[in-house]
This record gives C-alpha cells, structure tokens and sequence, in this order.
C-alpha cells in the first residue's frame, strides 16, 4: 500500500473522532449553561384569601302544592253540569258544578210566602197594638188586655224575624246549588259526572283544586346539623339561615331556575331517625314542579364567614395518603406542605389547617416544579363549562 493511501486513511478515520469529540463539548456546555427560556418553570398560582363559605347538604324531598282545595258539595242533589276541563286553570269562586236548583227554588218561593204571612200578621198586631194603647191610656181598656196586645206584637215581629231567617237559608242553599273553586289553581279529574248524586255527607270530593304557582318542598334533614347551624347565627356569626337560598334539581338532575327559602323547621325529631322536617318555599311561575314529585335540594348544613379555600387541583396527595399543597414563597420558589382539607364546595377545598391568608399556592404544573427551581407564576383561571345546549 503506498504512503499516499495510508495517509488519506489516517486522516478519513481521524475527522468522526474530532466530530464526536467537538458535539460532547456542546453539550457539556448546554448542560452548564442551559437557555434563559428554561431555567424558570410555567406555573399556575391562586392568593388566599379569606371569605364567606356556605357547606350544604343535598337531601332528597317531596313536593306538595301551596294550596289545596277539596270541591265538596254543601247541598245534596243531581249533578247536571260539569263546567270546566279537567287540567285547566280555574279561577276563584269559578262555578265548576251545577246541581239541579229547581228544589231549591221552590224552596225560596215557598218561604217569601210564609214571610209574607208573617209581616201581614205583623201589621195586624201593631193595629191591635196601636188600638188598645188608645184605650188604655182612656182607663177604657183593662190591664190584661193590653198585655195581651203587647205580647202578640212581639210574638209577630219574632215570627217575621224567622220567617226571614228561613228565607235567607233557603237562598243560600239555592246559591250552594252552584258549587264553586274556593281558591286559584290548577283542577284535576272529574270524580263525578252528570247525573251523579252530589251528598253533602260524602267522603269523596268532587274534584280538587291545587294552587302551584308556589310550591312547598318537604325534606328531612340531621337534628344536630340544624342544631349547630342555629347555634352559628344565635352567636351572630352569620345571617339567618332561613334567608339562605336553597338550591333545588329536579328529577333529571338539573338545577331548577327559582331558589327555595326554608319557611320553618318540625318542633320535634324523628325518633327512629333523628332527623327534623324542613319546608322550603318555591316560586314555581312555570308549573314545572307538581305535587307528589320526588326532587333533591341542597339545604345549609354549615357556615363559614372566614374560610380559606383552594381549587380542587391544588391539593396533592403524598404515598400515604395525606393532603399536601405547594406554596410558591417571596424568592419563587416552591415547597410541599401537608395541610388538614375540610369540604368540597363547588369545585373549591375547605382549608381546615396549615394555611395562611395572603400565601401563594400552586394550582396547575405541579409536575414541572424541581427542587430549588425558580418558578415562573401565571393567575390561576378556572375553565369556564360552556352550556351548548
């Protein structure tokens, strides 16, 4: 092999050991000096701050129409009309039923007959009257006489006050004739029919009249949570509870439009459960709550005027299990903290102990945090859900 050869040999084999040899300085040098971009890690941060939390609790209940309305007739007879639509809205003093009035009447006539005797009758007596207090004050008629003139004008005008009674009675049963809706609302099905026999003495009604614009919401709900959340505002340490909104969800889960206001609690507790009855008041414009549904409300258990809350991302977990938080100090950087969680409200962790108003906690990008790594915090925001439909 000639010279020339072995010499562009040495120097083909000699080129990748000084390529290889020139990369590991670069790298070396990137690993010392790494770019300003990279030595602060991206972070999401919220500052505590104090304010006012409400815990509920959600229980199950049961809705019952404001105002019920049973259509009873006061007069016996037969139905002859039924003057409305089953499931329609009636009105106050609407007629809903007609009995046949035709006895009641005859009734009416026969008594404005007897009141008629009875004021002739009357007028009879105040002549007698009349007659014999002329005759007595001539010494003309005997004391015995005149008493009997006076007695028998007053038994008169005591009849024409009863035949005047009876006549008003039998109005008013000629009225009851017509049976109306005592209250607005919503009638449900007929229970009788034309030609029915309406009794007064029934049992059953004749139809019932619900009013549901508002609705009532009866729930159950711990004695001792009721207890300790009116012992919170007797302290004066928060508002009325009864004026706190209760929220409700109807049967498919969603959150109805109009909050519920707590009206009173049972005066006593459920042997068996220990529990009291809570009714809350709901406005309920569009009838979409109907007496007799099953609902879930979330009622105030507890209140807490300065808690410290963080978003539920924030709180980390250690191999044991216990809550940890990250808290970014003065010189931004980070370090781990066990802290003691209370509730979860609304996305938001109650912070029982191990935090301080005004300290910094990191939400989002907790897996890029290293030890003695500068960090760079951005204001946590919250994604908003958006409601397509």
């Amino acid at each position: 092999m000639s010279s020339m050869f072995r010499s562009f040999i040495a120097v083909v084999l000699t080129v990748p050991v000084i390529f290889l040899s020139a990369c590991k300085d670069e790298q070396a040098q990137a690993q010392a000096n790494p770019p300003e971009s990279e030595t602060a890690a991206r972070v999401s941060v919220v500052t505590v701050q104090q304010r006012k939390v409400v815990v509920f609790d959600e229980l199950p209940g049961r809705v019952s129409a404001f105002r019920t309305a049973e259509i009873r007739p006061q007069v016996s007879g037969i139905i002859q009309k039924r003057l409305f639509n089953e499931g329609a809205e009636v009105d106050r003093n609407e007629p809903l039923f007609q009995i046949d009035a035709a006895p009641f009447s005859a009734d009416v006539e026969a008594s404005s007959a007897i009141l008629a005797r009875m004021e002739a009758e009357l007028l009879n007596a105040q002549i007698k009257f009349d007659r014999a207090e002329v005759l007595s004050s001539q010494k003309i008629l005997s004391a015995e006489s005149f008493n009997n003139a006076t007695a028998a004008l007053a038994q008169a005008k005591a009849n024409v006050a009863e035949a005047r009674a009876n006549l008003t009675r039998r109005k008013l049963e000629l009225s009851y004739a017509s049976i109306r809706s005592p209250i607005a609302g919503l009638i449900g099905q007929a229970l009788m029919s034309e030609g029915g026999l309406a009794s007064s003495s029934a049992t059953t009604p004749l139809a019932v009249v619900q009013q549901i614009d508002r609705v009532y919401v009866d729930i159950r709900q711990s004695s001792m949570t009721r207890e300790a959340l009116e012992d919170l505002v007797s302290a004066g340490e928060s508002d009325d509870a009864a004026k706190l909104p209760v929220q409700i969800f109807t049967v498919a889960g969603k959150l109805y439009e109009e909050p519920g206001q707590v009206l009173f609690s049972d005066m006593s507790v459920d042997a068996g459960t220990g529990s009291v009855g809570i009714r809350v008041e709901v406005p309920n414009p569009n009838r979409q709550l109907l007496p007799g549904m099953y609902i879930r409300a979330k009622v105030p258990r507890s209140i807490h005027p300065d808690a410290l809350t963080v978003p539920q991302e924030a709180v980390l977990r250690d191999p044991s299990g216990r809550p940890q938080l990250i808290i970014v100090g003065a010189d931004k950087t980070a370090s781990r903290r066990n802290v003691q969680v209370g509730s979860l409200v609304d996305g938001q962790y109650m912070i029982v102990d191990g935090l301080s108003a005004g300290e910094t906690v990191v939400v989002l990008g907790q897996d890029r945090i290293q030890g003695g790594v500068k960090l760079e915090t951005v204001p946590y925001r919250p994604v908003v859900a958006v409601n397509k439909s």
